[in-house]
């Protein structure tokens, strides 16, 4: 049996540390600092859990959100269940992948700024869900 820190390159004993990664969200690198590893002193090889990716993940979403002032994953889900819609019946109406908003929703993705304010015409202004269900219909 091979030890779970023994590293997949060259086989040393990797240590754990804390790090800074990047992360590409809507085309620009963001920055996630104090992310936990595995590094390898020999060959540099670092190894990730699949929560340890998740938490560069959210962390680079959650940055991104607050740089450009986006909405977070709870106010998207109160905008579409304050007018009754599924994700996809909102997808569909926003012309978006059936998948974005459930996406949106669970902070595995963030949305474009120009989406952000769509979202917010849809909360600030009535009418103009109405305005984009005629729309639509066109």
């Amino acid at each position: 049996m091979v030890p779970d820190d023994t590293c997949p390159t060259c086989g040393a004993q990797m240590r754990p540390r804390t790090g800074r990664f990047d992360h590409r969200v809507n085309g620009e690198e963001i920055f996630v600092s104090g992310i936990p590893h595995l590094d390898c002193p020999r060959c540099h090889e670092k190894l990730f859990t699949l929560e340890q990716m998740r938490m560069i993940d959210q962390g680079a979403y959650e940055i991104y959100r607050k740089k450009y002032g986006l909405l977070s994953p709870e106010e998207i889900r109160a905008i579409r269940e304050k007018h009754g819609l599924t994700q996809a019946a909102f997808a569909k109406l926003l012309r978006l992948g059936d998948n974005t908003v459930s996406r949106w929703e669970a902070n595995r993705n963030v949305q474009t700024a120009a989406m952000d304010t769509l979202l917010r015409l849809i909360r600030d202004l009535p009418g103009s869900l109405a305005y984009l269900r005629r729309r639509r219909a066109a």
